[in-house]
C-alpha cells in the first residue's frame, strides 16, 4: 500500500496488469473488443445521459476525480489542447470526464471543475453503482486509498488513459498525456474520424 501511494504521489499511472498490454499508447491489440461505451450517468448540468445521448459523435473519455492532485488536471488540460487543435472538427467529438469519486463529485462540483478546462468538456457522475458499471464497461481500474493528508482523508488511484470511442460505442484506441504531443493526438483523432490510419 505504501508503494502504491508513492506511485500516485509521483504522478505515475496505475494500471491493471491484465489491461496493460492492450492499452499501451495507440494500441489496438488484444482485448479492445471488451471495451465499449456503455453508461447511464448524470452530466454536470443535472441531466441523465447515456452513451446514446451523443448521436453521431465520437467520444474522448477520461476517468478521474476532481480532488486529483496531478494526473487529472494535467490530462484534462492536454485533452483541451488537443480539442482546440482540431478546430471546427472538434464539434464531432464529445469529450467526457467521468468521475471515479461520485461521493464528492456532485454535478455542481463537476460543473465548476470541467468549466476550468474547456467549454465543451462534459462532466459525468452518478451513484456509486452507476459509476462502477461505467468503469467496468471501459475496463478502468480505480482504488480508494486512505491518506490523512488528503481532503476527506483519501485519494483515488486510477488508470490514466483517454479512450477514443466511435459513434457506435466501439473502442478505437487510447492516448495518454506525455506519450505524444497534443498536436499529434489531434492529428491522430482526426485521421481516425476521417477513416484514415497513421
Amino acid at each position: 500500500m505504501v508503494v502504491l501511494a508513492a506511485l500516485l504521489f509521483g504522478g505515475a499511472y496505475i494500471f491493471q496488469a491484465s489491461d496493460h498490454k492492450q492499452m499501451s499508447s495507440g494500441a489496438e491489440g488484444t482485448g479492445e473488443a471488451a471495451i465499449h461505451s456503455d453508461f447511464s450517468l448524470t452530466d454536470h448540468q443535472g441531466n441523465r445521459v447515456t452513451e446514446a445521448s451523443f448521436p453521431g459523435r465520437w467520444q474522448l473519455v477520461f476517468f478521474g476525480f476532481t480532488h486529483c492532485p496531478d494526473v487529472c488536471p494535467t490530462t484534462l488540460a492536454y485533452m483541451a489542447d488537443a480539442l482546440d487543435r482540431m478546430g471546427p472538427e472538434a464539434d464531432r467529438v464529445a469529450p467526457l470526464f467521468i468521475t471515479i469519486d461520485p461521493v464528492r463529485d456532485t454535478p455542481d462540483v463537476m460543473a465548476e471543475y470541467v468549466g476550468a478546462f474547456h467549454p465543451a468538456l462534459i462532466g459525468l457522475t452518478g451513484s456509486e453503482k452507476d459509476v462502477a458499471a461505467a468503469a467496468e464497461a471501459f475496463r478502468v481500474y480505480s482504488e480508494k486509498l486512505d491518506d490523512d493528508t488528503a481532503p476527506d482523508g483519501y485519494l483515488m488511484a486510477h488508470s490514466g488513459h483517454i479512450y477514443l470511442m466511435a459513434p457506435d460505442g466501439r473502442y478505437q484506441t487510447v492516448f495518454r498525456e506525455g506519450d505524444q504531443s497534443a498536436e499529434d493526438m489531434a492529428i491522430r483523432v482526426l485521421a481516425i474520424m476521417n477513416g484514415n490510419t497513421i
